[in-house]
């Protein structure tokens, strides 16, 4: 089981959801002022801790070694949390799904895998495991899901072109990817960046 923090939307009969996955050694402490940031009343957040410890956070695998079995368990567990989401009225298609870094990661493995259709999929700062491999597991959903996906040109963890060239490859199977190059470190590069993020969302749900 994942442990989750849930804030709800002011809109109080709203079912329109945002999960959020963090990047490596970080909690769901480190994401709850996307609420206050975003300014969307009618949306709900679901932030969601990684489930191994490391240093103070939370990691969804081992980038040290050999990171596949860690990202086919987080990817299974979030499986299940999506499963258990739709069972209490917040269906795939009402959700968001945004990651940073190793959420980033994460947002990619689901976004590729599950066999449902999202309101939009965001990733900021990560990249794709093993982008041949994922091609080949698309799900049926996976050409027709909407992907908002960001990265910094300065990036000294994660390199750019490595990722600009995932995108491209992804972008050449038939994937709906709407791609930013943004001048800045890893990080979320503030307003700007937000600003994306938060149109992309409203353009998921073009009723409200």
């Amino acid at each position: 089981m994942l442990k989750t923090e849930f804030a709800p939307a002011m809109d109080k009969d709203s079912r329109r959801l945002l999960i959020a996955l963090h990047g490596l050694g970080d909690s769901t402490a480190g994401y709850r002022w996307l609420p206050s940031a975003l300014q969307l009343p009618w949306l709900n957040y679901l932030l969601v801790n990684a489930p191994d410890p490391y240093f103070g956070g939370f990691a969804w695998y081992d980038f040290s070694g050999d990171a596949g079995p860690g990202i086919a368990r987080s990817r299974a567990l979030l499986f299940g949390l999506l499963d258990t989401q739709r069972a209490r009225g917040f269906s795939t298609e009402e959700t968001i799904l945004f990651g940073f870094s190793q959420g980033c990661l994460m947002v990619w493995e689901i976004g590729l895998r599950y066999p449902h259709l999202f309101a939009g999929l965001i990733g900021v700062s990560g990249y794709v495991n093993e982008p041949e491999k994922s091609i080949e597991e698309l799900s049926p959903a996976a050409r027709q899901q909407r992907f908002l996906i960001t990265h910094g040109t300065q990036d000294p963890l994660i390199p750019f072109a490595e990722v600009r060239e995932q995108v491209n490859l992804l972008k050449a199977a038939g994937l709906r990817i709407e791609w930013h190059e943004l001048i800045k470190a890893h990080t979320i590069a503030g307003d700007d960046e937000m600003q994306l993020v938060r149109d992309f969302i409203v353009a998921g749900f073009p009723t409200r």
